[in-house]
């Protein structure tokens, strides 16, 4: 993003993404009912997320046993139906810093029915329809603010000023750069053989920017039009 920003200031620039699960990641603390306690957590054992440490590099650290080294953070506030902030910690009182419970955290969500509900479903099969309200940790998979998380990429890139897409879910090598890069490596493979690096760096360079753009575009349209056929074959079947 720097260099687009270097390059090309007076561009708008939109970043489109696979699904990968890399990509798709979120930011340490974001919202997550997936290891959530039911109960209060005790003052010995307190609940947050575990996280890498790391130095002051930001590079990992590692204890005797050549592991990295874990942590806990508080996770970030939740939403409330009102749109006001919710601590899922206890703010005062001699409780204060301790991890409140689902229980509490549904309640004060106003869902008092949904928090006498058990923790998770038995090996965590949640049945497919949300008709019926099941655990406690599907009420809070689908609440909103937990729904509604954005990814750390995304978080990143928009505090830029750049817009993401993200691509449906299908094979990597259906992704279109896929063809991008299979147009530059044929190319390459027709440059004289060489073992400098600064021939290699040139021939590399030359055979990305001899992808022409109309090229690029057709790859594109290829994988919007298989998109679109597989969608309409599935409802086809689905009718």
């Amino acid at each position: 993003m720097d260099l687009l920003d270097k390059h090309f200031p007076h561009d708008a620039h939109v970043l489109v993404f696979d699904n990968a699960s890399t990509h798709t990641k979120c930011t340490n603390g974001a919202l997550s009912a997936r290891y959530m306690h039911k109960n209060t957590s005790k003052v010995e054992k307190n609940w947050g997320v575990e996280v890498n440490q790391h130095d002051k590099n930001g590079k990992p650290m590692y204890g005797s046993s050549g592991k990295i080294l874990k942590t806990k953070i508080p996770m970030t506030n939740g939403r409330l139906p009102d749109d006001t902030s919710q601590s899922f910690y206890f703010e005062s009182g001699p409780q204060a810093g301790l991890f409140k419970g689902m229980t509490i955290i549904l309640q004060e969500r106003g869902l008092i029915q949904e928090s006498k509900l058990c923790a998770e479903c038995k090996k965590f099969d949640c049945p497919t329809t949300q008709a019926v309200p099941c655990c406690q940790h599907c009420m809070l998979y689908n609440q909103p603010d937990f729904t509604d998380v954005k990814s750390h990429l995304e978080i990143v890139c928009k505090a830029w000023g750049y817009e993401v897409i993200f691509l449906l879910k299908f094979h990597c090598e259906l992704n279109f750069i896929e063809q991008c890069w299979g147009y530059a490596k044929r190319i390459y493979w027709h440059y004289p053989p060489s073992l400098k690096e600064a021939d290699l760096e040139a021939n590399v360079l030359s055979a990305l920017e001899s992808v022409p753009l109309e090229s690029m575009r057709r790859y594109a349209i290829h994988l919007i039009r298989s998109f679109m056929s597989s969608f309409f074959i599935i409802i086809r079947f689905a009718v």
